[in-house]
């Protein structure tokens, strides 16, 4: 096996920095948009296995770099939660129904079997890119970070600011807490699935952290992410 990037995470010299893609397996590889045109949409491609494994194993095979990432996306968390996302072509994903009150967060799930069970087929393709890749590269798992997480389930879309979702973390901080902690204990029970199923590292995409400040990063993204750090039995990466 190819072990740069599981000797850098380990602390061991390498001769040069490992390379690998972040997420979406390679959406520039021609071969890529081959299959992404089998599925009848995003999410029909996400929860496809034999697809999903197949385009995880691409970069691999096309490019030769030293890892590859399931493919997958962060926002399978809030829809196992209760959560229901659309990923609408050329725009991004959007929330039907957005957390807009205290019921709103109880009324979401994060016990383990749903978790779990809900999300298999995650597990399936994370199986199947194991079988492909017959040990030529670790295979990284993912998920989004719990205030990441929280952003989109708020704010219903992308934004450049999610002023909705830090509304919260001033006005109501205590709601902020249970919700956030909520989508931890999903997100552990999802990364024990993923490590169960064969993921060698777990990346974790904190894609908005950079609309918080140092004060609010403290207090509403680094507990949860020590919380998730602590139950992994693989090396991982936090990317903010």
């Amino acid at each position: 096996m190819n072990t740069i990037l599981l000797d850098k995470l380990n602390g061991i010299s390498t001769s040069r920095p490992p390379i690998w893609l972040m997420r979406q397996a390679g959406r520039v590889l021609p071969e890529y948009r081959k299959v992404r045109a089998i599925a009848k949409d995003f999410k029909s491609f996400v929860k496809n296995p034999d697809l999903a494994s197949e385009v995880t194993v691409q970069p691999v095979d096309i490019l030769g770099v030293d890892a590859a990432i399931v493919f997958s996306d962060i926002l399978v968390i809030p829809e196992a939660m209760g959560l229901d996302y659309e990923m609408i072509e050329a725009k991004g994903p959007s929330f039907p129904k957005v957390i807009e009150s205290l019921g709103d967060i109880q009324s979401l799930v994060c016990e383990r079997e749903i978790i779990q069970e809900r999300l298999d087929y995650v597990y399936q393709a994370i199986a199947q890119s194991k079988t492909k890749l017959n040990d030529r590269v670790p295979l990284i798992g993912f998920a989004g970070a719990p205030w990441t997480i929280m952003a989109y389930m708020i704010e219903g879309q992308g934004s450049k600011t999610f002023s909705k979702a830090k509304k919260w973390l001033y006005k109501d901080s205590k709601a902020a807490h249970l919700l956030l902690q909520k989508i931890t204990d999903a997100t552990i029970h999802y990364l024990e699935g993923q490590i169960a199923a064969g993921a060698q590292i777990i990346q974790l995409f904190d894609s908005w952290a950079g609309v918080l400040d140092a004060r609010m990063y403290r207090e509403f993204c680094i507990p949860y992410l020590e919380q998730i750090e602590k139950t992994l039995s693989v090396p991982s990466i936090i990317f903010a």
